[in-house]
């Protein structure tokens, strides 16, 4: 078997980014020319990732799909890319042979507090998928049960936010859709 080199295109961030994926197994994002690297979901994580995923497939309009751990890029620029826990994004990305969804495509990001690493979730991502132009943010926080959606991007910022606990349902209405919050699993203090 002849090993396979990176590709010839890749920048040497990306290059980073895959040998530090392939060297730890953990998960490379680039978010501002910044690799971060997130640990493998604990079981709570997953679960509630799944919950969401179930949901989703089952009430969205048939252009759309959600998709677990597929990347979008900032526009314009592919070695600055997230890679959200869910995304929900035009139904042709299953499809595709690019690991990459448009921006343009994406309707709705989704990710869920992680223990060890909230900062990325709770400060670095809400900025950067605003500048992505991501539409809807949900934030989803099993450390005090809560979540939050960030909403209508304009200028690196979101214009809009709303806060809930678990048991309070999220409304999706530019998606016609509701999310049930009710059973989502909190983290042990």
């Amino acid at each position: 078997m002849v090993p396979v080199g990176p590709k010839p295109d890749m920048t040497p961030l990306r290059r980073a980014a895959e040998a530090a994926e392939a060297a730890t197994g953990l998960r490379a994002e680039i978010i501002r020319g910044v690799v971060m690297m997130s640990r493998t979901r604990t079981g709570k994580q997953a679960g509630i990732v799944n919950n969401l995923y179930s949901q989703l497939r089952l009430t969205l309009p048939g252009r759309l799909s959600a998709f677990q751990v597929a990347s979008v890029p900032m526009p314009g620029d592919p070695d600055d890319y997230a890679t959200p826990d869910l995304l929900v994004c035009d139904a042709g990305f299953a499809d595709s042979d690019d690991w990459l969804t448009d921006p343009g495509d994406v309707e709705l990001v989704v990710e869920v507090v992680s223990k060890g690493n909230s900062t990325k979730d709770t400060r670095d991502l809400v900025g950067w998928y605003a500048d992505a132009g991501i539409p809807a943010y949900l934030l989803i926080d099993p450390r005090d049960g809560s979540w939050t959606l960030y909403t209508l991007p304009r200028d690196g910022e979101f214009q809009a936010r709303r806060h809930g606990l678990y048991g309070e349902d999220v409304e999706l209405s530019d998606l016609g859709v509701k999310i049930t919050t009710e059973g989502l699993t909190r983290y042990e203090k």
